[in-house]
């Protein structure tokens, strides 16, 4: 069902634009188009050139292109009329004053064209954060998997799971109508430990692939660790096009953890420079150690390392990394006496900028060789992951079941099917609308 109050947003970007599109949806767009053009709206989805006046002084507002899309077959499933104006500044203020001041329309909230569209069943709870998504998507990676859930396809995904997991529940309702007649029972139940199974693993590979697309969602954590006056602050300005970290001869200047958001040939990262970490645990003020202690704490969760030393500044023993790492020497052009060993991957020179094309090429490289899917995933967010981790754990227990009584499987069959139902949004979610379409910006 439909909101009963209509709204209105600017929907496209503020500030000076060429164009500026306001989006009316509700029962009274078509009467907005009416009051301000002085015409009944136009055919459905085809736009007219008109004039707007403000009828509260006939004063002409724009010259505007005219949009009407009646509901359902709209965005947010209710009636929908957009214009568009010229994106100056003015122009759209005069139209939004105009557009208040018509009894029953009032300015949409963050988020609400879009919860009117899940409202009406026009989307998915998935299509929903896979919109949120791309609308903050900054990267190749993440356009690609946000596009694939704001279009439908993940929640077509999730929803085959469904359709699977509600086959074998009818078969094994079957065979509990027909328990007393134990060949009709036994044929219901033919080949359906095959189908959980099969449907067992597809489930398994997309939780595998959640957490790389988690990471995508989120920015790919590459930290810059090593001995003080190794030249990591030096690096991280270097990377980063800009001045980011105060760079010193004095070692231990980088006290806390500093972060730059990069994209690394489409993917997201947030390059960190950490704190110089000291052989001699006993050496450094409190500041310091306490940006030491956080340096090893963030190193625990890297999805890559950048190891860096220099021929002036060179640990006992580089440490062992969970996660990926590269392991340079800095300084280069002072390194004649530290030849490249086992020790190191490369050398370079962020003083003259020597071999650090090198440096992004073999990052690149090895992130894009763990983090890269061959198609966009299903499961992006935590909530996903723990409904479908829940769904599994439900089919896994029913697979094991399904020698025993057939009520208490099909009892569990049931319950997975009830968690995909919450991975796609259709049940037990209201306490999660408000803070996902929150997010959103005013006028989507």
């Amino acid at each position: 069902m439909g909101g009963e109050d209509t709204i209105f947003a600017l929907s496209s970007g503020a500030g000076m634009a060429g164009v500026a599109v306001v989006r009316v949806s509700g029962p009274l767009a078509a009467a907005a188009i009416n009051r301000f053009s002085g015409k009944e709206p136009p055919a459905p989805r085809r736009a007219v050139l008109r004039l707007l006046r403000d009828t509260a002084d006939g004063e002409l507002i724009d010259e505007a292109l005219i949009l009407w899309m009646p509901g359902p077959g709209s965005f947010t499933g209710e009636d929908v009329a957009e214009f568009h104006v010229h994106g100056g500044r003015a122009t759209v203020r005069r139209l939004l004053a105009a557009l208040s001041g018509m009894e029953g329309l009032r300015m949409a909230k963050a988020g609400e064209f879009t919860r009117r569209a899940f409202d009406n069943g026009r989307m998915t709870l998935m299509d929903v954060e896979g919109l949120a998504d791309l609308l903050r998507a900054e990267t190749e990676s993440q356009r690609r998997q946000a596009l694939e859930a704001a279009s439908g396809a993940a929640a077509l995904r999730a929803g085959k799971w469904r359709d699977d997991l509600i086959f074998i529940l009818s078969r094994l309702e079957a065979a509990i109508d027909f328990i007393e007649e134990e060949d009709v029972a036994a044929q219901a139940l033919e080949g359906l430990a095959g189908r959980m199974d099969d449907l067992t693993a597809s489930m398994d590979a997309a939780l595998r692939e959640a957490r790389v697309a988690e990471r995508i969602r989120e920015g790919l954590r590459i930290v810059l660790a090593g001995p003080p006056n190794a030249g990591k602050s030096s690096l991280l300005n270097a990377m980063a096009r800009r001045d980011v970290a105060i760079v010193s001869q004095t070692a231990g200047t980088t006290r806390d953890v500093l972060e730059v958001h990069m994209d690394l040939d489409g993917l997201p990262v947030i390059l960190c420079d950490t704190a110089g970490l000291r052989d001699e645990t006993g050496d450094g003020d409190e500041i310091e150690k306490i940006g030491q202690a956080r340096a090893r704490d963030l190193l625990k969760t890297a999805d890559a390392v950048i190891w860096m030393e220099a021929p002036d500044a060179r640990s006992n023993e580089i440490p062992h990394f969970e996660s990926d790492a590269l392991r340079i020497l800095n300084k280069s052009d002072l390194a004649d006496s530290v030849p490249l060993s086992s020790r190191y991957d490369l050398c370079v020179s962020v003083k003259t900028g020597e071999g650090l094309k090198d440096l992004e090429e073999r990052l690149t490289g090895m992130v894009h060789d763990r983090y890269d899917l061959v198609r966009p995933p299903v499961i992006t967010r935590e909530r996903q992951r723990q409904a479908l981790d829940q769904a599994r754990e439900r089919l896994s227990e029913a697979r094991a079941a399904l020698d025993g009584p057939v009520e208490v499987t099909a009892e569990l069959a049931r319950q997975a099917a009830r968690d995909l139902e919450r991975l796609i949004g259709k049940v037990d979610v209201e306490d999660l609308l408000d803070s996902i379409f929150s997010s959103f910006c005013i006028g989507k």
